[in-house]
Order: structure tokens, then sequence, then C-alpha cells
């Protein structure tokens, strides 16, 4: 039942954009710094994490797509071992 609601929780955050949970990162940062013995305030440190969490998630995401865009790329221009990234591939024709 645990497992099943912290999933629940993780789908529903998944469908904010990162841009409006960052927008909230500072506010929860300074609360979560702004130490209090109370249930807002482990709130404030919670939310805090989950936004970083978020966060850290689409950088590895985002690092993740990149380098198989950039494998893609390598494999593509195996086809011609002379070919450079730099320089066009230029076939001689008489």
């Amino acid at each position: 039942m645990l497992e099943k609601a912290l999933e629940n929780i993780a789908e529903k955050i998944l469908t904010y954009d990162e841009a409006s949970l960052t927008g909230l990162w500072e506010k929860y940062k300074r609360k979560m710094e702004s130490f209090e013995t109370t249930k807002e305030w482990e709130k404030a440190v919670i939310i805090f994490f989950i936004i970083n969490a978020v966060r850290v998630k689409n950088h590895i995401f985002n690092e993740q797509v990149a380098q198989n865009k950039e494998k893609q790329t390598d494999k593509t221009d195996n086809k011609h071992p002379t070919q450079s990234k730099d320089i066009p591939y230029l076939k001689r024709i008489k």
C-alpha cells in the first residue's frame, strides 16, 4: 500500500513541468533553511527535495538522450571512414 501511494505521488509529480517547479525552488529553499519544529517546515523540506528530484531526473534524461543522438550520429558517420565530421564526404566522379 505504501509503495502504491509513492508511485501515485511520483506519477502526479511527473505531470508538472520543470519550469513551474523550479519557480518554487527558491521559496522552499528559504523555508527549509529557516528551521522550525513544525509540520510546515517538514513539508517544505520534502517539497524542496521533490523539486530537486525532478531537476536531477530531467538532467539525467537529457544527458542520455544527447548521448544516444551522438551514438546514432557516430554510426551514420562511420559509413565513410575517410569522412570527418567537419569535412563533407566528396566522391570523385569521372
